[in-house]
């Protein structure tokens, strides 16, 4: 029993030695970000949440009938809510590298280290927004709670795996393309207006809604409003947008023994 404790103690403690080393990068990441206040992390967190608010507040000064529900703030949440997520996860992973470029001098840091990092960072100020704008919500008097939980909840989960596969993807690019940080904002623009935040891609033509289809954004869309409105006339594939998130995030993780290994 002794020697299969001893056994273990070299492993525990590598585990231990490299949780050490993400949480100061983590640390430091945030310190260097977020202004080394709680003020400047909440300002980081509050920016999405703002982006929506203000679409939120757009919608409701215009006092038009919900396309769903009862609810017209709730309806463009459940659009602007998932696709924020995700963009504002690749676009702050993809800059990952060059923002912590120097710390790879140090041995014990890996680019590798750096992304878990910032993928952590990431996921938490992610769902701390969402968080904030379902008590926005309810202070407006507005019921955020979905028909189904565990739809609703896994159409987010896989907006943040989508988030994390197209910032590894980004990663890569960046790193011989250092442009794409530019030519991204066009793809996120794009990819916002047509996706469905603000209407429901189900009601368009037949040939353009098919198109609309290929979009994993459009389908997380249906998927996280088919968990707060159970009577959306829809079909998700789960695996399709579930293969995009875990595709992407292979293809980002061999780029980064490939090419950004090699670039750096």
């Amino acid at each position: 029993m002794s020697s299969s404790v001893e056994s273990l103690a070299p492993l525990r403690s590598k585990a231990e030695g490299y949780a050490q080393v993400i949480r100061a990068l983590m640390l430091r990441d945030m310190r260097t970000r977020f202004g080394g206040s709680h003020w400047g992390y909440a300002v980081i967190v509050m920016w999405p949440v703002a982006h929506v608010m203000v679409l939120v507040a757009v919608m409701g000064f215009r006092g038009g009938a919900s396309p769903l529900g009862d609810s017209a703030l709730l309806f463009v949440a459940t659009g602007a809510v998932p696709v924020l997520m995700c963009q504002y996860i690749s676009n702050e992973t993809m800059k990952a590298l060059a923002q912590n470029r120097p710390l790879l001098y140090y041995p014990q840091v890996k680019i590798f280290d750096v992304m878990i990092a910032r993928f952590i960072v990431e996921i938490v100020k992610g769902f701390t927004g969402l968080i904030i704008v379902l008590a926005i919500l309810v202070a407006l008097g507005v019921d955020p709670s979905p028909d189904d939980t565990w739809v609703a909840v896994t159409g987010y989960l896989a907006s943040i795996l989508l988030g994390i596969g197209l910032g590894a993807v980004n990663i890569g690019i960046v790193s011989f393309f250092p442009g794409w940080m530019i030519g991204y904002i066009l793809v996120r623009v794009l990819l916002y207006i047509t996706s469905g935040v603000f209407f429901l891609p189900n009601m368009m033509p037949e040939q353009i809604y098919s198109i609309m289809k290929w979009n994993p954004l459009t389908q997380i869309i249906e998927w996280v409003r088919v968990g707060y409105y159970a009577q959306l006339p829809v079909e998700v594939d789960y695996l399709y947008v579930l293969l995009w998130g875990g595709g992407s995030l292979m293809i980002g993780l061999i780029m980064e023994r490939t090419l950004v290994r090699k670039m750096t």
